[in-house]
C-alpha cells in the first residue's frame, strides 16, 4: 500500500512541476513560444539555450554572406534591386592598330665555347716556373710553364755534335770521291777504288741526314719544356705547382683554356619550325637571336644564327641550332643556362591588339567590340602570330575598332559599358565576320535597336522579307542606341523576330 502511494505522489509532483514551468514560460517575455524553445533546448541540446542561439547566428551570417557575393544570386538574385542588365559596366579598352608582329621562337639554350683546350705537358721533368695567373686572358703561344730543360739541352747538344762530326766526314768522303773520279778518267786507278770512294761519300751523306733529324727531334723536345697556350682565351685554375714533376702524356693538365670570344649558344627548336627557319636562311636573311637570363627579366646579349644541325633528333623531335655572339664584354659564360628568342620573321601591316582582349568560348575565339553608343558586340576573330603581349588578328577586326581588354567577364552581347578613362570611341566600319556565330550575334545586336512598332512589323514578315528589311536599314540601326527591353524579357510579339 505504501509503495503504491509513493508512486502516485511522484507522478503528482512531476505533473505539478511541468505546470509551473509552463506557467513561467508563458509569463516570460516572448510568450509561450520562446519559453517553450528555452525549455526544449535545455532538455535536448548540450549547453542548452546558448548552443541554440549561437547556431542560429552562424546560419544567419552564412546566408548573409552568400546573398552578398557576386555570381551567387547575391544582391541581384535574392533581394531584387541590384544591378540590372541595362546598367553600364566599367571596362578598360584598347584600339586595334596597324603594326608589325614579330614571329619569335623561344627555346632553352646553353652557352657553348667554340674551343676548349686542356694544356698537358709533352716533356717530362720538374716544373721550374708558372707563367700565368689563374683566370687571366692568354693568347695563343704565350708561355704558361717552364719544365727543367737541362736533359733536353744536353741531348740537343749531343745531336748537334754528331751532325758536325758526320758533316766533316762527308766533306772528306766527297773530296776522295772526286779525286778517284779524276784518276779513273786518266786511267790511273781501278774501277773498284772509284766505287769504294762513292760508297763512302753516300754513307756519310746518309749519316748527316740522320744527324739532322736527331737534331730536329732534340730541338722539338727542348721546345716542349716551354709549355705554351694552344688557343687564345681565359685560363682556369692551375693543376700543378712549381716543383711538381710532370711527365709526357699525363692525364692531369696544367690548366684548361676556354675560348670566350666569339661565343656560341646551342639551342633546339621543334622539327615543325625547322622549315620556316631554313627558308629564311636559304633566302639570305640574317636571323637575329637574343638571349635572356634564367628569369627572363634581363637581356644578356644579341647575336646571329650561324648554323643548323644536319639531322633531327628522333628522341626529342628537335633540331639543334648554333648562334654566334660577340662576347667582348664577357657577359656570356661557358655552360651558362640562357633563354633564347629567335626572330624568324617580321610581318608588316598586321591588325594588332593586346592578348588580354582575346576571349575564348565553345565557338572559338572572340572579342568584345565597343561601338560609338558605348555598347559591346561579341565578334568572332581569327588569330595570327603572337608576340609576347600582343597578337595579330587576321580576320574579324579592323584597325581603329575598340576592344575590351579588362572587365569582359561581366559582359554579354549588347551590354552597355562605361570607360573610366573617358576615352571617346571612334566610329569605324565593322570588320567582316570571322564565323557564323558572329553574324548571329550582329543580327541580335541590331534587333535590340528596334522600336516596338518595328518589332511588331517584323514579326509579321517572312524570313526573306525580314532579311531584306534589315539589310536596307542596317546603316540607320547602327546609329541608334539600344531600346528598352519589352515586357516579358523580349519574348513574344514585342520581342525580337525569329532569325
Amino acid at each position: 500500500m505504501n509503495s503504491q502511494d509513493d508512486k502516485t505522489s511522484r507522478i503528482e509532483r512531476a505533473a505539478e512541476q511541468a505546470r509551473r514551468e509552463y506557467q513561467r514560460a508563458v509569463q516570460e517575455p516572448g510568450g509561450w513560444i520562446i519559453g517553450g524553445v528555452r525549455a526544449w533546448s535545455a532538455r535536448r541540446l548540450p549547453g542548452g539555450e546558448v548552443t541554440l542561439w549561437v547556431t542560429l547566428g552562424v546560419v544567419l551570417l552564412v546566408l548573409a554572406a552568400w546573398a552578398l557575393l557576386p555570381g551567387t544570386g547575391g544582391r541581384m538574385g535574392m533581394f531584387g534591386g541590384g544591378q540590372r542588365e541595362s546598367e553600364a559596366q566599367p571596362v578598360a579598352v584598347a584600339v586595334a592598330k596597324k603594326g608589325e608582329i614579330k614571329i619569335v621562337l623561344s627555346a632553352l639554350g646553353t652557352v657553348t665555347p667554340l674551343a676548349t683546350a686542356t694544356v698537358t705537358p709533352q716533356a717530362s721533368g720538374q716544373v721550374m716556373r708558372i707563367g700565368f695567373s689563374e683566370g687571366q686572358m692568354v693568347r695563343q703561344g704565350d708561355v704558361l710553364a717552364q719544365i727543367d730543360p737541362r736533359n733536353y739541352q744536353a741531348s740537343y747538344d749531343e745531336a748537334a755534335g754528331s751532325l758536325a762530326k758526320d758533316k766533316a766526314s762527308l766533306a772528306n768522303a766527297e773530296t776522295a770521291w772526286k779525286r778517284q773520279k779524276a784518276l779513273f778518267k786518266a786511267q790511273a786507278t781501278s774501277k773498284s777504288d772509284l766505287d769504294s770512294a762513292e760508297a763512302a761519300y753516300r754513307q756519310y751523306l746518309g749519316a748527316v741526314r740522320a744527324d739532322q733529324a736527331s737534331l730536329a727531334s732534340a730541338q722539338i723536345k727542348l721546345d716542349f719544356t716551354k709549355v705554351t697556350a694552344p688557343i687564345s682565351g681565359r685560363i682556369g685554375l692551375r693543376g700543378v705547382d712549381v716543383g711538381n714533376y710532370v711527365s709526357s702524356g699525363q692525364t692531369t693538365g696544367i690548366a684548361v683554356i676556354t675560348q670566350v670570344n666569339p661565343m656560341s649558344v646551342l639551342f633546339a627548336i621543334p622539327e615543325d619550325s625547322v622549315d620556316s627557319v631554313a627558308r629564311r636562311i636559304n633566302s639570305g636573311a640574317v636571323l637575329t637571336v637574343e638571349v635572356y637570363d634564367r628569369a627572363m627579366t634581363k637581356k644578356i646579349s644579341e647575336g646571329e644564327l650561324s648554323a643548323i644541325d644536319s639531322q633531327i633528333s628522333t628522341t626529342t623531335g628537335t633540331v639543334k641550332l648554333r648562334a654566334m655572339f660577340d662576347n667582348e664584354d664577357g657577359v656570356l659564360f661557358p655552360n651558362q643556362f640562357v633563354n633564347v628568342k629567335l626572330l624568324v620573321d617580321t610581318l608588316q601591316g598586321q591588325t594588332v591588339i593586346p592578348v588580354t582582349a582575346i576571349q575564348r568560348g565553345s565557338s572559338g575565339t572572340f572579342v568584345f567590340v565597343v561601338g560609338p553608343d558605348k555598347t559591346v558586340s561579341m565578334r568572332a576573330v581569327t588569330l595570327g602570330a603572337q608576340d609576347v603581349d600582343v597578337v595579330a588578328v587576321t580576320k574579324g577586326l579592323n584597325p581603329g575598332e575598340t576592344v575590351v581588354t579588362d572587365g569582359a567577364d561581366r559582359l554579354s552581347d549588347g551590354a552597355s559599358v562605361t570607360i573610366p578613362s573617358g576615352k571617346e570611341i571612334a566610329k569605324v566600319e565593322a570588320a567582316v565576320s570571322a564565323g557564323p556565330t558572329d553574324a548571329r550575334n550582329a543580327r541580335r545586336a541590331l534587333f535590340r535597336k528596334l522600336k516596338p512598332e518595328e518589332r511588331e512589323a517584323l514579326h509579321k514578315m517572312s524570313k526573306p522579307e525580314r532579311d531584306k528589311w534589315m539589310d536596307a536599314h542596317k546603316a540607320e540601326l547602327m546609329k541608334r542606341p539600344n531600346q528598352p527591353r519589352p515586357p516579358g524579357g523580349g519574348r513574344g510579339p514585342g520581342g525580337p523576330p525569329p532569325m
